[in-house]
């Protein structure tokens, strides 16, 4: 899509540099796909140099700029050796990479940050980013900065909590989050289309047992989380009064991808097969795709 209202192609990764008529510009993929009749400069942050990926004694923090490529690839690349044993979730990495259905040329252009800064209901890294407790560092005009969860950044559909001029510098995953085991369960109406219901669950490895977290994506307009302490899990009617409680019907996402009655069901079947995957003490610890 060619953006012929665009005058100028600015790198930096200030926010001060920031006006009206701008837009950071990381992959650009929905971007340009969307195009535009109102912006006038694209800020151009490729250029800042930041690590895609590093693991520090917290967790992982991932880059804004990070592509989808560059995250598919990190469980096997040399940088994860030294906690691949140890982050059992990194099983949840390339399901969620996969969720994009996007070809190659997509994979290698499109941003983690780019997606959940687009805030779409079926974006996969708000999933993955949201279901591990991953926190956005947020850089504004004046040299403010604000961490936020994803699961509260992203408030709609393309709707979230990013002011004008603010940058999402990175997402820090929590080692704890990491140390869980995962769950995985995607639907969608076609074999090649758009996440309809995508739900991830996680027991964190404490024990007295974990704190299980089943994080709803894809069939609502919002990351929904449902947490259940250590000792308190749920059985099936307990777990599917929380989702009744936790997401009511206007709540759940409408367009050509999926019907809100059928997503709610969907949501209900998805949940209850996490919740007896990972409370059933011989299942695996491969992430659970499926």
């Amino acid at each position: 899509m060619d953006m012929n209202t665009v005058t100028d192609l600015v790198p930096t990764v200030d926010p001060a540099d920031w006006r009206e008529g701008d837009a950071w510009l990381a992959g650009g993929t929905v971007l340009f796909s969307y195009g535009s009749e109102t912006l006038r400069r694209l800020l151009d942050v490729t250029r800042a140099g930041w690590p895609a990926l590093t693991v520090t004694d917290e967790g992982l923090e991932v880059a804004a700029t990070c592509t989808v490529a560059e995250l598919y690839a990190f469980p096997d690349a040399p940088a994860s050796a030294p906690v691949r044993g140890a982050w059992p979730a990194l099983g949840l990495v390339r399901p969620c990479c996969d969720a994009f259905v996007a070809s190659f040329k997509i994979w290698n252009t499109s941003t983690v940050g780019g997606n959940v800064a687009t805030s779409l209901p079926a974006g996969p890294m708000t999933s993955l980013t949201a279901a591990l407790d991953g926190v956005a560092e947020v850089w504004g005009p004046g040299g403010g900065r604000r961490d936020q969860p994803v699961a509260e950044l992203v408030t709609g559909d393309r709707r979230n909590t990013l002011a004008p001029g603010e940058l999402l510098r990175a997402i820090r995953l929590p080692a704890r989050a990491l140390r869980a085991r995962t769950a995985f369960r995607r639907l969608s109406l076609s074999n090649l289309g758009r996440s309809g219901v995508l739900v991830i669950g996680r027991l964190d490895a404490d024990d007295d047992g974990g704190e299980l977290v089943v994080t709803v994506t894809a069939s609502t307009r919002r990351p929904v989380q449902l947490r259940f302490a250590a000792r308190a899990h749920p059985d099936a009617a307990g777990l599917a009064a929380a989702i009744d409680a936790a997401i009511p019907a206007d709540l759940y996402h409408d367009d050509v991808h999926g019907l809100p009655a059928w997503r709610r069901d969907m949501t209900y079947r998805l949940a209850e097969e996490i919740r007896r995957e990972l409370l059933d003490s011989t299942s695996t610890t491969d992430g659970g795709r499926r």
